[in-house]
């Protein structure tokens, strides 16, 4: 194929999926080699959505906490296992710990996760900003809110511990997708490159 000189020629490449299978077909694609997005202001916001945030932080917490507590359970219903008890009996004593000290951590680190993704998108927007310090807020705010009940001594103790440890686990944020090397076929995943500077 000749090359042109038309610029928007330069924003895609060539692709022929039956080269190697010699066939007679010779279909050539015309493939992005920059990202494309359907409305504008998403090439310009380099984050993820309120949703998104709402959805990963939620989920993931949801489910590390019910396989930690699910597992914790487990072990307690091992340990409190009778002598006289039969297999049956053991399994049944197990498999309930295990689920409900799993449900119990779970939705607990759920709630938690929802509360942050809440807080780190409203100061997000409050601020038009993204860095380190909304997600230092969130986690401020996120251990304030979970412990306000149980007074302001435990509130404050609970926002600093979350304004400091919830920064660990915050997720690189996704910058878009990129294809190093044009002359290679890109995954079918789309190659999401993360931006470890979150």
């Amino acid at each position: 194929m000749a090359e042109s000189n038309n610029p928007q020629d330069q924003k895609y490449r060539g692709y022929h999926p039956y080269q190697d299978l010699q066939v007679p077909i010779h279909n050539l694609y015309k493939l992005p080699i920059t990202p494309e997005y359907l409305f504008q202001e998403e090439a310009i916001v380099q984050r993820r959505s309120w949703g998104e945030n709402l959805q990963y932080y939620t989920g993931t917490g949801y489910l590390s906490g019910a396989i930690l507590g699910g597992t914790k359970g487990s072990f307690e219903g091992f340990k409190a296992a009778e002598k006289g008890d039969s297999m049956k009996l053991r399994l049944n004593r197990i498999l309930n710990s295990g689920g409900q000290t799993g449900r119990k951590f779970g939705n607990t680190v759920g709630v938690l996760g929802l509360i942050f993704a809440g807080l780190e998108s409203f100061t997000v927007h409050l601020r038009d900003t993204d860095d380190v310090l909304n997600s230092v807020l969130a986690g401020l705010g996120t251990g304030a809110l979970y412990k306000a009940a149980s007074g302001m001594r435990s509130a404050v103790v609970a926002g600093a511990i979350g304004g400091s440890e919830l920064r660990g686990i915050n997720p690189p944020k996704i910058q878009g997708w990129l294809w190093v090397d044009t002359s290679v076929e890109p995954p079918s995943c789309c190659g999401w490159i993360y931006d470890q500077t979150r």
